[in-house]
């Protein structure tokens, strides 16, 4: 598994309880901008600047999201 910086997992993490929040009361603006604004820090953190994700790394980051123990093991400090 790729280390992640530890804002970009908890980024991550925060998009998919946003997500949940949203699937479960649609049409609530202000979860809708705050899933834009993560899904911004998502995809233009600077962990990304020296090479663009891969679909794979896509996968393992959305898979940090998901899981619901604590993911510091994976993280890189």
């Amino acid at each position: 598994m790729r280390p992640f910086p530890d804002d970009l997992a908890q980024a991550q993490q925060e998009w998919r309880a946003t997500y949940r929040q949203l699937a479960e009361r649609p049409g609530r603006t202000e979860l809708r901008r705050r899933l834009y604004r993560l899904s911004v820090q998502l995809f233009f953190h600077p962990h990304w600047q020296q090479r663009r994700p891969s679909p794979a790394a896509w996968w393992e980051l959305r898979d940090l999201g998901r899981s619901d123990v604590d993911v510091s093991g994976r993280l890189r400090r």
